[in-house]
């Protein structure tokens, strides 16, 4: 009987032993299979990537970095940078031209109020007069202060332009003094010392260069001045009591004073530029002739010309230029040819009524003009 309860005893220990260890392995199960299925099914564990050579395309991230920016920018795309500072640059000699031919063309409207076109000897007269071409209107004449010695002279207001410059309010005034060797007889010498003044005038000036995005042209204004001085040699001859024919050589010094400015605002100048207070200058030798001729009784002509060369010229340009810095031109020195010439018109005894016109031929910046006008004469 024992025996059958030990019996009993080890089999119920044996029998409890195993449904333990039957819950036990049920209960591990189910942990094992979410183990598996979390590996198999779920966001899988990043590895470490093989080693290999870079390829032209990089392999996308299987989990792309967000932009700190938005793909659309609330800002527009600048626009280009224009190009065209050379041309800007360049545009300066430009402006050292325009002030060559205004020297020039002040000194042209300058002589016929020191009587370029009328005969080396004549009568005391005084002229009213108005030209075209370059509005000029004023009054010259002159007088003779002994048998030897006369005063030419004149005043006149003034406006012109020319290759891009304009020139207006421009009072102009003109003297010198005539010896002239009467008593040599027919045939003689003759020596004018004189100037001419313009203390005070307007003046605009063109800038014009381009651009990769366009032609930019600036006008601006300021004030100038223009001063002149000259020594004339000259041999006249009365050939016959109508015609009078002379040749002379004659010198000048030329100033011309402009003040600083800058471009003046416009709607496009990206290379703008400041021109800082100058003095151009240049010194020119003429060689010319004239011949006075009276037609009847009632009609004089007179035609006169002559060689001009312009030497030690200078530019009195010191610009500074956005994106070029100081830019200093050079002028170069040139000759052309100057001409006038003159048609009286006898209306009765000491009135003569004439048409006139002086100009230029040659290269730019002096290059071809032309001005003309009719006065009134009288002779007494």
């Amino acid at each position: 009987m024992a025996k059958l309860h030990l019996r009993r005893f080890i089999l119920a220990g044996v029998l409890t032993a195993m449904a333990a260890f039957a819950l036990v392995a049920f209960d591990a199960r189910p942990a094992a299979a979410q183990a598996a299925c979390e590996s198999e099914c779920g966001e899988p564990t990043p590895t470490p990537s093989p080693t290999y050579s870079p390829s032209p395309a990089p392999s996308p991230s299987p989990y792309p970095s967000p932009s700190p920016y938005p793909s659309s920018s609330p800002y527009p795309a600048p626009s280009p940078t224009p190009t065209g500072a050379d041309s800007s640059g360049n545009s300066i000699g430009g402006l050292a031209n325009q002030r060559f031919n205004q020297m020039i063309t002040n000194r042209v409207l300058g002589t016929v109020l020191l009587g370029v076109n009328e005969q080396v000897n004549c009568s005391d007269c005084i002229s009213a007069f108005g030209s075209a071409g370059s509005f000029s209107a004023g009054i010259h004449g002159r007088k003779e202060l002994t048998n030897n010695l006369s005063l030419l002279a004149g005043i006149a207001y003034t406006q012109y332009s020319e290759g891009g410059y304009n020139i207006t309010s421009a009072p102009i005034g003109a003297f010198a003094l005539r010896y002239d060797f009467t008593d040599w007889g027919s045939s003689r010498p003759f020596f004018d010392i004189g100037t001419i003044l313009t203390p005070w005038e307007k003046a605009r000036y063109t800038r014009s260069y381009n651009t990769s995005l366009g032609p930019v042209s600036v006008t601006s204004s300021t004030n100038a001045s223009n001063y002149a001085v000259y020594g004339r040699a000259g041999w006249m001859s009365r050939v016959s009591p109508r015609d009078e024919v002379a040749a002379s050589i004659e010198v000048w010094q030329l100033w011309q004073r402009v003040s600083g400015y800058s471009d003046s605002a416009v709607a496009f100048n990206p290379f703008d530029a400041t021109i800082a207070t100058g003095t151009d200058r240049t010194s020119l030798v003429k060689i010319g002739g004239q011949w006075t001729h009276l037609f009847g009784s009632n009609i004089e002509a007179n035609i006169n010309g002559g060689w001009v060369q312009a030497f030690a010229s200078h530019s009195g340009i010191v610009a500074t230029v956005t994106g070029d810095g100081m830019v200093v031109p050079t002028m170069g020195n040139q000759g052309w040819f100057e001409y006038g010439g003159r048609l009286g018109f006898r209306v009765q005894k000491g009135w003569m009524v004439d048409l006139f016109a002086n100009g230029t031929l040659g290269p730019q910046p002096v290059g071809n003009t032309i001005h003309g006008g009719v006065g009134l004469r009288i002779n007494y």
